[in-house]
């Protein structure tokens, strides 16, 4: 960002995301400072640049939240749109190096770049680069991918580091889980013999209910009523898995209750036709509550 004058002698400018100033005149004309001079503080243009500074941070942020949302739901997005976007830093930290998939659902390719034309520069599992002009692509959630360990071996050959946490994050396959209104389970997620809930991250305990539903918020899950929810578009179907955390207002301890799903209604759906991207969310939801429970020490442990 370029300089720009502030009061007598100082110039001022945003540097890596705080307001830097450098003296105009004498030996030390053109040197960034280390610290804003007392002078400078309460200066009109050093606030108005603090101000965009914040207003930037606010914009990368919305940026990486519009994005993870088309990762988790798998959401055609048109490539005209990523052309169009794609000249702010904000939008290609976000966007860059995240495995997209054009018309071939079985050619995924990391997003290195856009040209002038307007198609996506895509690195295919063969090291090849290619260009993608379809109407729309997808950002695929890492559990439809069927060859995420082939995926992220070739992201570490190739330095990969995404900002959105698409390829290493945690996902949950559907195993083992019966038809609906069968007793029992196996695998991961055995859940109740109504074939609703699943119980494996319950029981967790916590101090109180305010440090439960504080984890749930520092997460980015919402809290409403006595749950933590996240929803999810799984094949064009919203879907909300929900976590159990207590009665707003109570002040004792309080556990991780079980995960459940519901539709858009808010009619339970079974374990057996929840979808895998809300399969999948739902217990890394549960999963990130549960591993933030209190752990008791010592031979009554």
């Amino acid at each position: 960002m370029a300089w720009l004058a502030a009061g007598e002698g100082y110039e001022i400018a945003l540097v890596e995301g705080r307001v830097a100033a450098r003296p105009t005149a004498g030996r030390s004309a053109g040197r960034q400072l280390k610290t804003l001079p007392k002078a400078l503080r309460e200066h009109p243009e050093v606030e108005r640049l603090r101000q965009f500074s914040e207003w930037l941070d606010r914009h990368a942020a919305a940026c990486l939240a519009q994005v993870d949302g088309w990762m988790v739901s798998s959401l055609p997005v048109p490539t005209a749109l990523i052309a169009r976007v794609w000249p702010d830093e904000a939008w290609r930290s976000a966007l860059r190096d995240l495995v997209v998939i054009g018309e071939d659902p079985d050619e995924p390719g990391f997003l290195r770049d856009v040209t002038d034309s307007g198609a996506l520069r895509v690195v295919n599992l063969d090291g090849e680069t290619v260009r993608l002009a379809p109407r729309t692509v997808t950002l695929p959630h890492p559990v439809l991918l069927p060859d995420l360990d082939d995926v992220r071996d070739f992201a570490a050959e190739l330095g990969i580091e995404q900002r959105i946490e698409q390829i290493h994050r945690a996902t949950w396959q559907r195993a083992g889980v019966p038809a609906a209104g069968a007793p029992g389970a196996t695998g991961s997620g055995a859940q109740q013999g109504d074939g609703f809930e699943v119980r494996d991250f319950a029981g967790g305990v916590f101090p109180s209910r305010f440090s439960l539903t504080a984890r749930a918020t520092a997460l980015g899950y919402r809290v409403s009523g006595g749950y933590a929810t996240c929803a999810v578009r799984d094949a064009g179907r919203a879907t909300s898995a929900a976590v159990w955390v207590g009665e707003p207002y109570w002040e004792s301890e309080q556990s991780t209750g079980a995960l459940t799903w519901s539709d858009v209604d808010g009619q339970g759906v079974r374990l057996a036709q929840v979808g895998p991207v809300a399969w999948s969310e739902g217990m890394r939801m549960a999963a990130a509550l549960y591993a933030g429970r209190r752990i008791d020490e010592g031979g009554n442990a």
